[in-house]
């Protein structure tokens, strides 16, 4: 019964959002998820309405390459939760 127990605790802990690698975020204006690493599997992420992004010049792109497993790397408008404001980040697929 205690390894049931403790099974079924590890199982709802790995789904929990804190550990989650992939999370759905506003980008742009439009959700989209973001993965921490090219082997983790994108979620389907639910329709929700993002605000605009306002319209910002595009910082400068860092001259680093991509993390490994990855192709590509921009800087888009990601919507912060905290301050529900976009702010500037690198996201690599």
């Amino acid at each position: 019964m205690r390894i049931l127990i403790v099974a079924i605790f590890a199982f709802l802990m790995a789904q929990s959002d804190s550990f989650a690698t992939c999370q759905c975020h506003c980008v742009n204006g439009e959700v989209e998820a973001i993965c921490t690493s090219s082997i983790d599997i994108k979620p389907i992420c639910a329709s929700k309405i993002c605000p605009f992004a306002p319209p910002n010049i595009k910082p400068i792109e860092p001259l680093t390459l991509p993390p490994p497993g990855m192709t590509s790397c921009e800087m888009k408008q990601v919507l912060d939760t905290n301050s529900n404001k976009y702010q500037w980040k690198r996201v690599c697929k």
